[in-house]
């Protein structure tokens, strides 16, 4: 093989094994993924939900769905389109901290109207707070949430990762950190 090839090889190398490292430990890997149930028949469809709005004269449903589905952690919270939920223990206020590079790696759950109840999530404990750039984020039990940008639909990666001066941990349907 030509030095440029391997070369080439190594990087590749190098490059997936970052990737497989970016998040947690072998430790926080469970033997078997699961999948949450799904929310509701139909998942997350804007469509449905304002062609029920206009059938019933309701308002049309914009929030984010938040609802609790069985994890490899037992039953935490998720949106509705199966992305699994954490909270930052570093935030002892319902205002974020987490912006620039933490926000890129942690997105916020955000939300247009307020967020919706889905199967089993506690209506007393979802709430919201505003972001810096006026952006609404979802709470719950008064932690601002997150996802994980890496997270497949239905998996959780990351949890318990310590990573911009705090942990980062799924939340149960109680409201605390599983």
């Amino acid at each position: 093989m030509c030095t440029a090839m391997r070369r080439l090889l190594a990087i590749t190398g190098i490059l997936a094994a970052l990737a497989l490292a970016a998040c947690g430990t072998d430790e926080d890997e469970p033997a078997e993924q699961t999948s949450p149930a799904p929310a509701a028949e139909g998942g997350d469809s804007s469509a449905d939900d304002k062609a029920a709005g206009a059938e019933t004269g309701k308002p049309d449903a914009t929030g984010t769905e938040i609802v609790a589905a069985e994890s490899q952690y037992g039953s935490i919270l998720f949106d509705s389109k199966q992305q699994a939920i954490y909270l930052f223990d570093k935030e002892l206020s319902g205002a974020s901290e987490c912006y620039g590079a933490c926000a890129e790696a942690w997105p916020p759950v955000l939300t247009d109207g307020e967020p919706r109840v889905g199967a089993g999530v506690d209506a007393k404990l979802l709430g919201t707070t505003e972001r810096d750039d006026g952006s609404t984020q979802v709470t719950y039990g008064g932690h601002p949430l997150y996802y994980y940008v890496d997270d497949p639909r239905g998996e959780v990666l990351c949890q318990n990762v310590e990573e911009f001066g705090g942990t980062w941990l799924v939340v149960e349907p109680g409201g605390d950190p599983a």
